[in-house]
This record gives structure tokens, sequence and C-alpha cells, in this order.
């Protein structure tokens, strides 16, 4: 039972695992009655041919000698598959635990994300205040009215409406602009300007 592989490409391959996959790798198995070559499951079933009609010639020796050889690529066949599926296992199950991990950082995430959604008070809806009362019937404030400030507040509420009663403002004239320097006796065509001294 040799890898069909030469020395030289085993070589190359040193880091690999020494049994790599089995289950597809070729043989070449060296029978009773010459070589055999190819899958393990192939040189399975040509050792199960040949010990049949082993069987159907009446020799008993070389139908055992086929069903050992059988047995054997059997043997190493199951224990591929063996590994394979233990190593399937250990990969869902790694999946489920890295998955599971996730889960739980993703929920404690949204746990964190909540409560700081909670707790700041910025984020929370801001109910409307109007103010519909006067200005002059504000509530108590608990102080103590004193005679300095009831006049500070009457004198307050006469100087409000005085200023509402004041004439709207001019729009402001513009400067004139510098005249040359030869034309100092010409009039000026604002009459607000104050005329300057000679």
């Amino acid at each position: 039972m040799r890898s069909s592989k030469s020395r030289s490409r085993v070589k190359n391959n040193r880091n690999r695992p020494s049994g790599g996959n089995v289950v597809n790798r070729v043989f070449d198995s060296s029978g009773p009655e010459g070589k055999v070559r190819g899958t393990p499951q192939q040189i399975i079933d040509k050792y199960n041919q040949l010990a049949r009609d082993a069987q159907l010639s009446n020799d008993r020796v070389a139908a055992e000698n086929f069903q050992q050889h059988a047995e054997h690529y059997l043997r190493l066949l199951s224990e591929a598959q063996r590994e394979m599926e233990a190593r399937r296992e250990e990969q869902d199950r790694q999946n489920r635990e890295r998955q599971a991990e996730r889960d739980r950082e993703r929920a404690e995430r949204q746990e964190r994300e909540a409560a700081a959604r909670q707790s700041d008070p910025a984020e929370a809806p801001q109910p409307d205040v109007m103010d519909f009362t006067p200005e002059a019937a504000t509530p108590e404030s608990g102080l103590v009215e004193t005679p300095e400030s009831k006049d500070a507040a009457a004198a307050a509420a006469t100087e409000a409406p005085a200023k509402k009663e004041k004439a709207p403002r001019r729009p402001r004239t513009r400067k004139p602009k510098p005249a040359p320097e030869g034309a100092e006796d010409a009039p000026t065509s604002n009459g607000d300007a104050p005329e300057a001294a000679e």
C-alpha cells in the first residue's frame, strides 16, 4: 500500500498532516494478482469483486486473501471518515460557540445602547412648555415684597409703554461724496448737512 505520489513531491508538503485527504487519495495496492490502483473505495470494490470471482472458482485461499486486502482499505477509509466527521463536528461546535459569543456581544451592546438612551435626558422626548400668563402676574417667588421693589416694578411698567410710544426712526442719510478740490464753492445737495465756515 504505497501512495502513488513520488517521494520528491511528498517532501514539499511536509507541513501537511500525514493523513491528508485519504478518501480522495489514489493508492497503488500490490495484491496477489498484481497492482490495483485507485481511491480506497475503488480498491475495496475491486478486491471484493476479485474475492467473489475467487469464490465462484472455488479458490477459498485467494478469496480470503482478497477479502483481507479489501478489509485493510475498508479500515483505512472508515478511519479517515471518522476523522473527517470529528473534524466537522469540531468545526460546527466552534462555529456555534463563535455565533453564541457574537450573539452575547450584540445583546450586551444593545443593552448598553438602550441604557445610554434611557439615562441621557437630552435624548428623551422633551415636553412643550408654553407660558400663557401675563408678565405682570408672575407667580410668587417666595421673596418678601419691599417698598423699593414696588417702586421698581411701577417704574418698569410705566417705562415700557413710554418706549412703545416713541416715533419710528428715520433712515440715516448717506454721507456726501467728497467733492473734487476745485468744486468747493458748489452748493451741497444735502440740506441737512451744516455749512462749513470760511
